[in-house]
């Protein structure tokens, strides 16, 4: 274990993630000078399902915090930003407690009131107004679901978050969101920036209890000092100050130094997300996109792929497999055009520019001559292709061509060499890869930290290395996604 030097302050950046807590310090320079995580399981306990316990958080975040204070001591730390993931429902009662499990954005039962919900407001309309296409991942269709599966638990709450914002509100007493954060519950308004009225009351009638109270939406670098229950849980002195933060989206961005119209962070992880920088919050008429506010200014325009680490994951446990990592390494043994066609929708469904809940993963073309090699490939070429179709999307909607950020993660994730020569190759654009750095969001939320206290760590301790494109192997990708396309089509109309 490296305990950091005493010299300067740090900063520290908390990341709620889906499989786990990730805690970063980071110094005057910009440089990490410790981290710490804390796994927690996801329940499954129906077709479907993904829920959480929230007690499992906060235990992790005090086992996570206690570790890094062991490398970097408390009295050094200048303030804690939050990122979390979302939309993740927690629902509380009076009392401020959650009156069941969370339910991730993984879940997949609240389809029906999310289309209830675009029916009644318009899908269209909707999204014109929250940037976002309302499906049943966000957090009001969540609480619909819950009020029909669960009356008496539904009826108990009284305020509904994220979960982020339940994390914030035991550090610091008060329920808050920001306006990343806010999109996930399917009623912010981006012109207005503030709770839609009509949504809400629309919402309340689908909802049989009606709609808890919503957190205030303020900046994501209010800042409120940490209380002392929670000081003395986290052994962090009383009054730190603690920031709001942001989704771990935009904060995975801003970890990664993508800031300029034109510039794309690829965020892999569980799911994947695509995230490209503009100046405004224009829509897209086909709805590919989804529409967010960036932490510190602008917006982006971001697209979610939602098997892509989690997918590769599967394989490599189906195949025997030692991990991720192993898996793309057998990956790289088989050339992309040798092996079947893998559509990698194993969420189910898929957002990213198609934004179909009913698509289905599917490999075609497997013969005898094909083995586990080949099937890794077909997955790896397949979440290259979806994510060649998001690049060439967000290179639309902003009319400029920054580069493809990614963050080094060499479990076989999205900045793995080959990953990053094959999604160079496939969209013609450069591939940045920041190297050794997979805690993006974490670090995304220190630096905000650093600006909401008037320290700019934005682009100190920032490093890439370059992956360019190599032209004569950009006819094969278009032949490769041709062929992927085709399949997906003749997939569609047999469903």
């Amino acid at each position: 274990m490296t305990v950091s030097s005493d010299d300067g302050g740090a900063l520290v950046g908390l990341d709620l993630g889906t499989s786990g807590l990730k805690v970063v310090a980071l110094g005057d320079d910009g440089q990490v000078l410790a981290r710490s995580r804390s796994a927690y399981a996801t329940s499954r306990p129906e077709p479907g399902a993904a829920e959480q316990s929230p007690s499992h958080w906060w235990a992790a975040a005090t086992g996570a915090v206690r570790e890094l204070a062991v490398r970097v001591r408390p009295e050094r730390w200048r303030g804690i930003a939050l990122s979390g993931m979302l939309p993740t429902l927690v629902a509380l009662d009076a009392a401020g407690s959650p009156v069941t499990s969370a339910i991730t954005w993984q879940d997949a039962r609240s389809e029906a009131p999310g289309a209830e919900l675009r029916a009644r407001i318009g899908a269209q309309e909707l999204y014109l107004r929250t940037g976002q296409w309302v499906d049943g991942r966000y957090l009001l269709p969540m609480m619909a679901a819950l009020a029909i599966r669960d009356p008496v638990a539904a009826g108990q709450a009284r305020y509904l978050c994220g979960a982020k914002d339940y994390l914030f509100s035991l550090l610091t007493g008060e329920l808050l969101t920001d306006p990343s954060t806010a999109t996930g519950y399917g009623c912010y308004d981006l012109n207005s920036a503030r709770w839609d009225a009509q949504v809400v009351a629309a919402a309340g009638d689908i909802i049989a209890t009606g709609v808890p109270q919503l957190p205030e939406v303020l900046a994501s670098t209010t800042a409120r000092p940490l209380r002392a229950d929670a000081a003395s849980e986290l052994g962090l002195p009383v009054g730190l100050p603690v920031v709001l933060g942001a989704a771990d989206s935009v904060l995975g961005g801003y970890g990664l130094g993508v800031s300029h119209p034109g510039d794309i962070a690829y965020i892999a992880g569980t799911s994947t997300v695509i995230l490209g920088c503009r100046d405004t919050a224009a829509t897209d008429e086909q709805h590919r996109f989804l529409v967010t506010p960036m932490a510190d200014a602008g917006y982006a325009a971001e697209m979610d792929l939602l098997a892509t680490g989690s997918a590769m994951a599967w394989l490599a446990t189906l195949l025997g497999l030692g991990g991720v990592a192993e898996l793309a390494d057998l990956a790289q043994q088989v050339e992309p055009s040798r092996s079947p066609v893998f559509l990698p929708y194993l969420a189910p469904g898929e957002q990213g520019a198609l934004w179909d809940p009913d698509l289905t993963g599917a490999l075609l073309g497997v013969t005898l001559s094909h083995g586990p090699a080949d099937v890794a490939r077909a997955l790896q070429t397949g979440i290259v292709i979806e994510s060649a179709r998001c690049v060439a999307v967000l290179e639309q909607a902003s009319g400029a061509m920054g580069p493809v950020t990614a963050p080094q993660i060499r479990a076989g994730g999205a900045a793995s060499p080959a990953f990053a020569r094959d999604l160079a190759d496939a969209t013609g654009r450069a591939v940045l890869i920041s190297p050794g750095e997979p805690d993006h969001s974490a670090v995304g939320a220190a630096r905000l930290a650093g600006l909401a206290l008037g320290q700019d760590l934005a682009d100190a301790g920032l490093d890439a290395v370059l992956v360019s494109p190599v032209p004569a192997r950009r006819q094969q990708w278009d032949d490769l996604f041709a062929a992927h396309e085709s399949a997906r089509v003749a997939n569609v109309v047999r469903r």
